[in-house]
């Protein structure tokens, strides 16, 4: 799972150093998949199918602005301002990497680059939870605290994931606390924690793609994700370059 994570790694921060103003989301789609190749790795997302779904047609999720994931990548131009999340997944020698980073697109707003520190920081919060012993609502707990005491919103209907073999595996890891299963965490689980945080309300609209998640109320999202490790020592991020 390292060497899986490591090459998702590594196509996030050569993504982060071609993403400009002028820039293509699909341009960015296919330097990940000749990325995904040349690593001999397949791309976990293209193809994926959710419930009735039609499949994903990509490799990475490109989701801009008020888009909070699983936006398609095409022929949109980012320009000046925006901000981008880049989600990518692959399968290597049997076992998934999974992570993602929402980038700013040249300058952008102060209150665009807040949300964006913020939602980094909670999703450090909860791996900072991923001790053998907690319950898998500590990490929820520490992300909805970091994130609502800062004015925003967690998303609801996307959550974190176990992850492994398959790219979506038990348990479900919520932003938020007071659903749900709540195991305590064990030496050797394997999960991928991703707040998805809203500028204004957490509900969602899908649109007619049947993919891309856009905020109820059209201001920005923001999206980050590691996959990690837990272990005797505590949390190990898999997802560094």
């Amino acid at each position: 799972m390292r060497d899986a994570n490591r090459i998702v790694a590594e196509i996030l921060a050569r993504l982060g150093e071609i993403i400009e103003p002028g820039t293509t989301t699909g341009h960015l789609d296919r330097i990940a998949d000749q990325m995904i190749r040349k690593a001999g790795a397949k791309a976990a997302f293209k193809g994926y199918r959710m419930s009735d779904k039609k499949p994903y047609p990509a490799c990475i999720c490109s989701s801009v602005n008020e888009e909070i994931v699983h936006g398609i990548p095409g022929a949109r131009v980012l320009n000046a301002g925006d901000i981008v999340g880049i989600d990518v997944g692959v399968v290597y020698k049997g076992f998934v990497g999974d992570a993602a980073k929402t980038y700013p697109v040249g300058d952008i707003t102060e209150s665009a680059q807040r949300l964006l520190r913020i939602t980094e920081e909670a999703l450090h919060r909860g791996i900072e939870q991923g001790w053998p012993g907690n319950r898998l609502q500590d990490i929820s707990r520490a992300v909805q605290r970091h994130v609502e005491s800062n004015g925003y919103s967690v998303v609801r209907d996307f959550v974190g994931h176990g992850v492994g073999r398959k790219m979506h595996e038990p348990p479900q890891i919520p932003n938020y606390t007071g659903v749900g299963w709540n195991p305590r965490l064990e030496v050797g689980m394997t999960l991928a924690l991703e707040p998805m945080v809203n500028e204004g309300t957490w509900r969602i609209k899908l649109l007619d793609d049947e993919w891309t998640a856009v905020t109820g109320d059209g201001k920005l999202s923001a999206h980050f994700e590691h996959s990690i490790a837990v272990t005797d020592n505590g949390p190990m991020i898999l997802s560094l370059p």
